[in-house]
């Protein structure tokens, strides 16, 4: 990259760059959670950091997108993005974009560049929803050359490479952790159980004997008005790593705090299954347990307990509560789990802690990345900083 010398930008309407597609619900029917017909997106609620979150599918589909493809929120949030992953079906509150000169990796960073910009468009009106002749008038600056739109993309793009890597790792070596205490632990006990033996040295217990919560609760706004926020929306589902957080200012309440390597587990629908390792200090509300083991040689053995399907589904099946149910500290505690001999765990620790470890490293690399793709993003948006050819 180097400093800006000469470059041609010129304004054009996204509809003479962009193909646009509005997204159109299907009848409910047709909806389903398994996996029958294209992955179905209905709105920004269905969106993640860049690829949007399967959940719902749909065996009928009216609208679809293909893949590369760029989602944009047609409903509030008006403009937020994200980057299809494959072929799906778009329901009303998506619209499809696709660049008509096949940069679509531009035209990606090109709208999250202007995301902030589309939720106060129209002489600072608002839009609570915004519809295709909309969409088409907005007008935009745009470098005029397509090879350097892809030069442009191609920089962006390899911060979310190297961050997208980094989270497959992290899918690996929960995985892998999971795998191995099957192995050690879970398969083992099945067949000695059954012959109402277990191996020397283990015992049922309560998942209380191997953890407690910090409770430390910052008595001033002050406090913790500065420290890093994980809270409950900011964890994803089924992954140890987070992959966003926000500002202790946010929560207005006695925040809670954590250090690094605390397991933070979502006490408010369980279901949901969301714990995650804290890759460093920070502040959380009360709608997270803050958990760390009793002994450290039992951290990989705690955290691998806490992730596993079998724990998420006995706190979904202990939460009270119909709209919001919440698992009580002393209901997790009571759950029955298997303890192995103290060498075991140990041995298990020296083996998968190192896991876990990486882990954090890695989703500390994909901070500093993010952040510094997106101090670049609207240097090489403006023009400010250009691509060498």
């Amino acid at each position: 990259m180097k400093t800006k010398t000469k470059t041609t930008w010129r304004k054009v309407k996204l509809g003479e760059v962009a193909d646009i597609k509005m997204g159109q619900s299907p009848r409910s029917e047709f909806y389903n959670s398994r996996g029958e017909g294209l992955p179905f997106y209905q709105g920004v609620t269905d969106f993640g950091e860049k690829y949007p979150k399967k959940s719902i599918y749909c065996s009928q589909p009216t609208k679809i997108a293909e893949a590369g493809d760029v989602f944009f929120s047609v409903r509030a949030p008006v403009g937020n993005v994200n980057v299809a992953i494959e072929k799906s079906c778009i329901g009303r509150g998506v619209a499809a974009l696709r660049m008509k000169n096949g940069n679509n990796d531009f035209l990606y960073f090109f709208l999250k560049n202007y995301e902030r910009y589309f939720k106060n468009i129209s002489g600072g009106t608002t839009y609570e929803s915004i519809n295709k002749d909309q969409i088409e008038d907005i007008e935009l600056s745009i470098p005029e050359d397509p090879n350097e739109q892809k030069r442009i993309a191609d920089v962006l793009s390899a911060f979310d490479e190297k961050i997208e890597l980094n989270n497959k790792i992290n899918q690996t070596l929960e995985q892998m952790a999971q795998a191995i205490f099957k192995e050690w632990f879970v398969s083992p006990s099945i067949a000695l159980a059954e012959e109402d033996k277990l191996p020397k040295g283990w015992r049922v217990g309560k998942l209380g004997e191997l953890m407690v919560a910090r409770k430390e609760k910052f008595r001033k706004y002050e406090e913790w008005k500065n420290l890093k926020l994980l809270d409950l929306g900011r964890f994803p589902q089924k992954s140890l790593a987070i992959t966003s957080y926000g500002k202790g200012e946010e929560i207005k309440t006695a925040g809670i705090g954590f250090k690094k390597g605390d397991v933070l587990f979502g006490a408010v629908r369980p279901y949901f299954h969301k714990v995650v390792i804290a890759p460093f200090d920070g502040v959380t509300n009360s709608s997270v347990f803050v958990i760390t083991p009793k002994k450290e040689s039992s951290y990989a053995f705690l955290v691998t307990v806490l992730f596993s399907e079998n724990t998420v589904n006995y706190a979904s099946m202990s939460a009270s509560g119909t709209k919001m149910p919440v698992i009580k500290w002393e209901d997790l505690c009571d759950m029955e789990v298997l303890i192995p001999e103290e060498r075991a765990i140990e041995n298990f620790n020296k083996t998968v802690k190192n896991f876990y470890n990486l882990i954090i490293k890695n989703t500390l690399e994909n901070q500093k990345l993010a952040s510094l793709r997106d101090l670049l993003l609207p240097k090489l948006m403006s023009g400010e900083i250009l691509v060498k050819s």
